[in-house]
């Protein structure tokens, strides 16, 4: 279910035949869903799925040869050479070696290993498992996470739902929502006040910040890790999406090995990637890997156990997850097609990235970094007084306020900033700029025409 049904499905059913809407339809923009967004699945990776539940079309000479033969290869890696039958918990080992080879390949040689390798059925799921870890025990003072704000806006329920503490740390806005060491710092004795600090959460690219640490942030945070004693928890499931100029994705493993066997030995690191990916975009597929580095073989076991209980993760979803890591090759007779399917949704978010992020600071009352990377932009809003005592009067928060009065007066749905960790008058609005251009196009005619003109003008 999209956010926007869960938050307001009054405004959707609202729009029928005859109804006095100023709007012919919602666009949700508040988070990402690529082929919601009208971004069309990668073909490749479609064909060779339908292979796998059809297998008679192994014989369809219609279908690119390399098509037809990876999807042989992976139906003899699955029990019974149906996509049907159950894997285990940890995943396919074929699919755990794609992944192993694939993060070999994208740290420049520094080597994984499949039985470090645990699929799951998506992050959030991977990172539950790992938060109720760290629940355990019989102590008596909660165990806490220090989670970046921004940050993703699913987190606080996450660690709610598995009675963790969250402990708010905050992202540099004037240096383009850089990781701050002496936040850090700061975080963590404040933390220490109300919790057992276990772990450090790293969103890299940000979510929804758009940041991408250089390779001497990394080193300040694993440093930082290693001197408190904290497990790293890395989301990196936006690296195929990094576009600022002179900008790449570098993987905290990565840094973690070039750091010398007092760091890599020692640092526990728990890093995620998954099929919703901007490329891949096959969010419903439900699956995502989990790499760690020096994480205790028993807490493993643990967690094996635990990703048991959903049985396995969807096979079709792990067969998606291998083509994610192990595309078509140049020379292949897919290659070409599926290079270009690439390199069209890579500038498209690069180009929407930019593009909104210059409107948003052409707009009165607003600012917006520019992202580096990642699907999201995350303008500061600068409401009028009327707005904030509007919001006080109902007792709600103002961002909140602001995103219901547009997804009434314009039909645009926009996620309201994270709360947690905020301050007094900071507030910021999450647009995810994974849509197809004209999308985006009315999305922001929509967005400033309400803001300039109605109520939420700037005083």
């Amino acid at each position: 279910m999209s956010s926007l049904q869960q938050v307001n499905p009054r405004v959707r059913q609202d729009i029928t035949p005859g109804a006095l809407k100023p709007f012919k339809e919602v666009i949700d923009v508040s988070a990402g869903d690529p082929h919601r967004a009208g971004f069309k699945p990668v073909t490749f990776v479609r064909q060779v799925l339908a292979v796998c539940l059809l297998p008679r079309l192994l014989e369809e000479e219609s279908l690119p040869l390399d098509v037809r033969r990876r999807a042989q290869r992976l139906l003899e890696a699955c029990e019974g050479g149906s996509v049907g039958s159950y894997t285990a918990s940890s995943g396919l080992p074929h699919v755990r070696r794609s992944v192993a080879q694939f993060v070999t390949r994208r740290d420049v040689g520094v080597p994984a290993r499949a039985k470090d390798i645990f699929i799951s059925a998506g992050l959030e799921r991977a990172l539950m498992v790992f938060v109720k870890l760290l629940a355990g025990g019989e102590e008596e003072t909660r165990a806490g996470v220090l989670v970046p704000v921004p940050g993703p806006h699913t987190l606080p329920a996450l660690l709610d739902q598995a009675r963790v503490t969250l402990a708010p740390y905050r992202l540099a806005e004037a240096r383009r929502w850089a990781v701050d060491l002496d936040e850090l710092h700061r975080a963590l004795r404040s933390a220490r006040e109300r919790c057992r600090p276990r772990a450090v959460y790293i969103s890299n690219p940000g979510n929804p910040t758009g940041h991408v640490q250089d390779w001497e942030s990394i080193e300040e945070v694993i440093r930082f890790a290693a001197a408190e004693r904290l497990l790293l928890l890395v989301d990196e499931v936006h690296q195929d999406s990094v576009y600022g100029p002179g900008r790449e994705f570098i993987s905290y493993k990565r840094v973690l090995f070039e750091m010398g066997g007092e760091y890599s030995d020692t640092v526990e690191l728990v890093s995620f990637h998954s099929l919703a990916s901007a490329h891949m975009g096959e969010d419903g597929l439900r699956a995502g890997y989990i790499e760690q580095r020096n994480v205790d073989p028993e807490v493993m076991r643990f967690v094996d156990t635990m990703l048991c209980t959903d049985i396995s993760t969807p096979v079709t979803g792990q067969l998606a997850l291998d083509l994610m890591v192990d595309p078509p090759r140049p020379g292949e007779l897919s290659f070409d097609t599926y290079r270009q399917e690439i390199l069209l949704t890579r500038a498209v978010l690069s180009q929407n990235a930019q593009r909104a992020q210059e409107f948003l600071n052409d707009l009165p009352g607003m600012s917006c970094q520019p992202a580096m990377g990642g699907i999201y932009l995350y303008p500061r809003l600068h409401l009028p007084p009327e707005i904030t005592e509007k919001a006080e009067m109902l007792k709600v928060q103002a961002e909140d306020l602001y995103c219901q009065m547009l997804l009434e007066e314009t039909g645009v749905f926009l996620g309201a900033g994270c709360q947690y960790g905020e301050t007094a008058a900071n507030y910021h609005l999450r647009l995810c700029v994974l849509v197809l251009p004209d999308t985006l196009e009315e999305v922001l005619a929509r967005l400033a025409s309400f803001h300039r003109h109605g109520r939420a003008s700037s005083p």
